[in-house]
């Protein structure tokens, strides 16, 4: 597979692709590259529906030059274990950012939550984080109070008197029950509102709707929480009663 960064024209046929409902992994064929690296580029301009390939080109562009400047105040990557490839883990982080970004999580907040994710142990102090990042202790603060606020991130007391930012198995688990919560809270106010806009009426009528869309999201979200739980404190293969996987027959 080729490497480099994409070109113009390949950022072009991106753009077709995408105009022509192709999935990632179509156009990444057509291009000879990985679906990845496409995957990267459309989540980190735009998204599916508002990549554009000129803004998407000028946007690298600036990226890079960003990038050039700042290569000499930084220090070297962190040394990468199981001997993983440290580019590869770098542009995944990336790539995670970028798509955490597209779901609606402010920049810096999605940098912190996959620079905690992405580490073996699950947890940093605020000092890795600005060094990992480069960016200010502010920023590394108000990202994790932030996180803190959608159950995404805990702290716990470090060696002497730091504190750390860990997620762990459960961090999933809680963040989605908030999210049922926050949405259960939308469906009550809904309610309210069709009560206001009196029942029967074209807005109350839609009021009523959207909090029956709502109840049914929230309960379904909660309950799915509940039930895949285990998943998040088992082994990969092993199903929640912790008995091994049946392995398919190869005859």
């Amino acid at each position: 597979m080729p490497g480099g960064r994409l070109t113009q024209p390949e950022r072009q046929q991106i753009a077709l692709g995408l105009a022509d409902g192709l999935a990632y992994a179509e156009i990444a064929r057509r291009l000879d590259r990985p679906t990845s690296t496409i995957t990267r580029e459309v989540m980190r301009n735009g998204g599916p529906t508002a990549y554009r390939a000129e803004a998407a080109h000028r946007a690298t562009e600036r990226r890079s030059h960003r990038r050039r400047q700042a290569a000499p105040r930084g220090p070297q990557a962190p040394a990468q274990a199981y001997g993983r490839d440290a580019e590869a883990v770098r542009e995944y982080e990336e790539l995670f950012t970028d798509v955490m970004t597209a779901s609606g999580m402010p920049t810096m907040m999605a940098r912190v939550l996959a620079c905690l994710t992405l580490t073996d142990t699950g947890h940093l102090t605020a000092s890795e984080l600005v060094q990992r990042l480069q960016v200010s202790p502010a920023s590394v603060s108000k990202a994790i109070a932030f996180l803190e606020s959608q159950a995404m991130v805990r702290r716990e007391q470090g060696e002497g008197r730091r504190e750390r930012y860990v997620v762990d198995d459960d961090i999933w688990y809680q963040s989605m029950i908030a999210s049922a919560r926050a949405i259960a809270q939308l469906v009550e106010t809904a309610r309210q509102g069709v009560r206001v806009l009196v029942p029967g009426t074209p807005a109350a009528t839609r009021l009523e709707n959207i909090a029956r869309f709502l109840d049914f999201v929230s309960e379904s979200t909660a309950r799915a929480a509940e039930q895949a739980r285990e998943i998040l404190r088992t082994p990969p293969g092993t199903p929640p009663d912790g008995t091994a996987e049946p392995r398919p027959d190869r005859g």
